[in-house]
């Protein structure tokens, strides 16, 4: 049996290839899983853009020069030497752009976690493999998966990205900025923010998006990367969804001592040309695992669920009025997809799942 597995050049990361692996046979306390279907949004750019920074390449190792982006999805166990992980259930977690996966695993009581030397490095969350039968969130239903494998962890670091602000009362803020506010990171973030009382909510987005964010009527205020004069000098906040340094640096500019805390989520603006921040507070990246694992400590983990089962719910549910699913099969449309969502070519109202496995 072979494995297509799609690579990006970690140096170029608009340039891909498709490379043909043999399928070894499992060691002791491996499995082995069909990768389904995944997501393919910006934040996959965001993961290779912040590989080695953040250890992204680390998840699937492969030749010098080369790398194997993680990519948010649904696969099943086709074979198993775990004498207490079956063959035949079905999993999400973080997988490689491939048809195939072998992890060495370790048993947990909702799943499995990656338990190669490789990983042992990275946040649990980034480790587990959620069982469909142990998992909150999973909902059946055509389109189901497909909305999770697109939203749900884009929504998790939205969800948790407020709750850091609202901590501190939005650092006493008047209103919020929101840059690339059509992103689905931004949505999430946003639907949370607009509910809090007495602060106002703004977008900021691209000319050709500006409809479409208005038109989710959770902004207060919409405006496009050159009406940033129109934001109003007041107490505010920021984040920045996508890294767009030029942007955020305007706003510095804008908003001056009135910016109290600058917040970076993503990096998938690799175009964007650098920026340096000279007004307003040094900007903070903000790492969704480490809020996990404080969030599951400071509220418990019973009420972790709860809070985050609620709030995906709804955002999913929601997303039934503005996201359209566009699904491809096969390697070539994979690397295809890659291209459309690197370029900048994807709008912000569609959300693309592929799988290298050719239509059955």
């Amino acid at each position: 049996m072979k494995n297509t597995i799609l690579e990006v050049n970690r140096t170029n990361h608009g340039e891909t290839r498709r490379i043909e692996e043999n399928v070894e046979p499992l060691e002791p306390g491996q499995v082995r899983l069909r990768v389904d279907r995944f997501a393919l949004t910006a934040n996959n750019i965001t993961y290779a853009v912040a590989g080695d920074m953040l250890g992204y390449w680390d998840f699937f190792p492969t030749a010098d020069g080369w790398g194997r982006v993680p990519a948010m999805g649904w696969a099943d166990i086709i074979e198993s030497t775990h004498p207490d992980i079956a063959e035949g259930g079905r999993y999400y977690g973080w997988f490689p752009m491939a048809q195939y996966v072998t992890i060495t695993a370790r048993k947990i009581s909702d799943g499995f976690r990656d338990d190669g030397d490789h990983r042992a490095a990275h946040a649990a969350v980034y480790r587990n493999y959620v069982h469909t039968a142990h998992d909150p969130w999973y909902e059946t239903g055509d389109g189901a998966e497909d909305r999770h494998a697109l939203l749900r962890g884009l929504f998790l670091t939205g969800f948790l990205a407020d709750e850091f602000f609202a901590d501190d009362n939005y650092f006493g803020a008047d209103q919020v900025v929101v840059m690339s506010a059509s992103s689905k990171t931004a949505i999430g973030f946003s639907q949370r923010a607009a509910a809090r009382a007495g602060l106002k909510v703004v977008a900021v987005t691209s000319p050709s998006n500006k409809d479409f964010v208005a038109a989710l009527g959770i902004y207060d205020q919409v405006l496009a990367y050159g009406q940033l004069d129109d934001i109003a000098n007041v107490s505010s906040v920021c984040i920045d969804m996508a890294g767009n340094a030029g942007v955020r640096a305007a706003i510095h500019d804008r908003l001056q001592d009135n910016l109290a805390y600058s917040m970076t989520v993503g990096l998938s603006h690799h175009d964007a040309p650098p920026a340096e921040v000279t007004a307003g507070p040094r900007p903070q990246m903000f790492f969704a695992p480490t809020e996990v694992a404080r969030r599951r400590a400071d509220w418990g983990p019973a009420a972790y669920e709860d809070r985050t089962t609620q709030a995906l719910t709804e955002f999913v549910t929601e997303s039934l009025t503005w996201l359209e699913i566009e699904a491809t099969n096969g390697p070539e449309l994979a690397e295809m997809t890659w291209a459309d969502v690197y370029n900048g070519e994807v709008a912000p109202s569609v959300g693309r799942i592929v799988s290298l496995h050719h239509q059955e």
